[in-house]
């Protein structure tokens, strides 16, 4: 491989930030507004992210209990070189069953797209087992949180000087509608939805969103999933409701962004944090509990929200996955599902996707 002289960090990373002046406190507001005014009342997870609530996450995934970032770790550490070699080569093997059909491999250098990238902690493995293939690597890491996306961009520059960064910092429509924009000049792509961020959406919502990742990459690239596999309760709840009250803190700071940015008068004391896992759905449910009957002001958007003692508040769904209920999650968004691989305790799994034509594959 021949050396590069490396470029100063800084000019190896563009910011770009997806919403306007206002729009993202605007958006804010209105799922704020919209998800205290609903029967029963809900919250956002995307909102968690803000800066302290990132710091916070961050702790929670060095928790005994949280197992998931620890398993992932280990599966990515494992396979780091066997993703990247399958990206870079090429998965015409799972697209085309007859030989004739199939493309010699050729080593091509990727892309590397990820949603939800935060702090980008878990991503090294995968830049270095690139970086070991090609000379150079474009990243491209999406997050709504513009302070967890900036922090692990010049982390990752400062650590590896043959890295650039194109950086998106909004929601993952705003994010994949300037993906699909440059598709041709991303050339090979390998696209991370990590840490079993997959498992906040409802079924029909995944398979939705999965398509419209679908929609920004060519027949032949790799989509990596983190997902959490469904096992006993305890195991989860504990995950969920660590005794230091870590994720107590990081759920009921979203009522503090409230307060913070919308000028509510929400007093955390009065709420708990309750997670649990209803085993029927295959998930783990979030809420704030209302301890008392009380009254909350948004100053911001005019509102008066009132709350019976008892009352809960949904914040987030993780849904906990099985083999079976991947492969037809990735078939039905038009997907291949190429490799799984999961921990040794048999906690988590990672599954590499492969982009499917949109219609029966032939060639001449």
């Amino acid at each position: 491989m021949q050396a590069t002289t490396p470029q100063p960090a800084q000019t190896r990373l563009r910011l770009h930030r997806l919403a306007g002046e206002g729009g993202a406190t605007t958006a804010f507001a209105e799922d704020v507004r919209r998800g205290l005014t609903s029967h029963p009342k809900r919250l956002f997870p995307k909102y968690f992210y803000d800066e302290l609530g990132s710091l916070l996450f961050e702790a929670i995934c060095k928790l005994p209990e949280y197992y998931l970032t620890r398993a992932e770790d280990e599966i990515l550490s494992r396979h780091a070189d066997e993703i990247a070699k399958l990206a870079c080569e090429g998965l015409d093997e799972f697209l085309f069953h007859d030989e004739a059909s199939r493309d010699a491999p050729k080593s091509e250098p990727v892309t590397l797209v990820e949603f939800g990238s935060g702090s980008s902690a878990k991503t090294r493995r995968v830049v270095e087992a690139l970086l070991r293939r090609q000379q150079s690597l474009l990243y491209v890491p999406i997050d709504i949180s513009h302070t967890a996306l900036e922090a692990g961009a010049h982390a990752l520059l400062d650590e590896y000087p043959r890295l650039r960064v194109e950086a998106y910092a909004g929601d993952y429509d705003a994010a994949l509608a300037r993906l699909g924009e440059g598709r041709e000049e991303r050339g090979r792509t390998l696209a991370l939805f990590l840490g079993s961020n997959v498992g906040n959406f409802e079924a029909a919502e995944a398979g939705a969103f999965l398509r419209r990742v679908r929609g920004v990459l060519s027949a032949g690239d790799a989509l990596l999933v983190g997902a959490d596999l469904k096992k006993d309760a305890a195991i989860l709840e504990a995950a969920y409701d660590d005794p230091l009250g870590v994720t107590a803190a990081f759920n009921l700071n979203l009522l503090a962004r409230i307060n913070r940015e919308l000028g509510a008068d929400f007093d955390p004391r009065n709420f708990r944090h309750v997670a649990r896992y209803d085993e029927s759905a295959g998930r783990v449910e979030m809420y704030v509990e209302s301890k008392r009957a009380q009254t909350v002001r948004v100053r911001a958007l005019g509102l008066e929200v009132g709350f019976a003692a008892g009352e809960r508040v949904h914040t987030e769904n993780s849904h906990k996955y099985d083999a079976a209920q991947l492969s037809d999650l990735a078939r039905g968004a038009g997907f291949v599902a190429a490799r799984a691989w999961r921990d040794e305790a048999n906690l988590f799994s990672s599954n590499l996707l492969v982009a499917a034509a949109e219609s029966e594959p032939t060639r001449s």
